[in-house]
């Protein structure tokens, strides 16, 4: 059976091309959850510039390691992932640009979790103490720092009810929804498409499924007119019908008016 999404073979050596002009993706999202000074925006571009280009497949931490501050993806998809004795894996959350993990891993002794890239990634450490006086100094990032850590977790209940009551079409099909949303917001997506460099056994540990069952979904995707993968690049072709299969509703993602997709 062919992957319909490639190979880790076939993922870039380097990172793909931001888009052009695009705001600060952890300023721009943290913004979209309530207003921030010019001093808040200065500060959070500062903590968030430069970092190191991370390959694919890499562990940024994993499960049983002390935590060393928290990471910030800038660029690429990163995820969370929980690895049984057996091998066997389950993906709980997709880390696309702008989104940080774990604010509070200073209260624990060690990561309950692993957090590996599936794309090259740009990624910042910010040390634990940064992040205190962040949210101790500057309220208006804090509220929207918190606002964040609860849509992560509103994000884990949809992922829990996709994997607990949805169809395979329908768990792949509101995958598919949500990134683009995301994405969007933070600037990384068009109107209709975004980079994709998930491969089909990355989905299959996401949504639950066989290799097989995802391919099938996959196909019948297709073959419904509703979706185009291309290389490393996922083109929704109607989504009113993709969001139709999932029962997508963009609430849970607290955007307001910017989940126009």
């Amino acid at each position: 059976m062919t992957d319909a999404l490639g190979t880790d073979a076939d993922l870039p050596p380097r990172l793909p091309a931001s888009p052009p002009d695009i705001v600060n993706p952890f300023v721009r999202k943290l913004e979209g959850f309530g207003p921030l000074s010019g001093t808040d925006r200065a500060l959070l571009e500062r903590l968030s510039a430069g970092g190191h280009v991370i390959g694919p497949r890499i562990d940024l931490v994993r499960e049983g390691d002390a935590p060393d501050g928290v990471i910030l993806v800038m660029e690429g998809i990163a995820c969370r992932q929980k690895h049984r004795a057996n091998g066997a894996r389950q993906i709980t959350a997709y880390l696309v640009p702008g989104d940080a993990c774990d604010l509070d891993v200073a209260l624990v002794t060690q990561m309950d979790h692993t957090i590996t890239t599936l794309s090259p990634c740009r990624v910042v450490r910010i040390p634990t103490d940064h992040v205190k006086r962040l949210m101790d100094e500057h309220p208006a990032v804090a509220r929207s720092l918190r606002i964040s850590t609860l849509v992560d977790e509103a994000t884990l209940r949809e992922w829990l009810v996709n994997v607990g009551c949805r169809s395979a079409i329908e768990r792949i099909a509101h995958l598919f929804c949500e990134l683009l949303v995301r994405l969007q917001v933070v600037g990384f997506a068009s109107e209709d498409s975004y980079e994709f460099p998930v491969t089909q056994l990355d989905l299959a540990d996401t949504v639950g499924l066989s290799n097989v069952h995802v391919n099938r979904s996959l196909q019948e995707l297709r073959r419904q007119g509703v979706i185009e993968l291309k290389g490393r690049t996922l083109k929704i072709l109607d989504r009113q019908r993709l969001r139709s299969i999932a029962e997508f509703n963009a609430k849970y993602l607290h955007l307001g008016t910017r989940a126009a997709a």
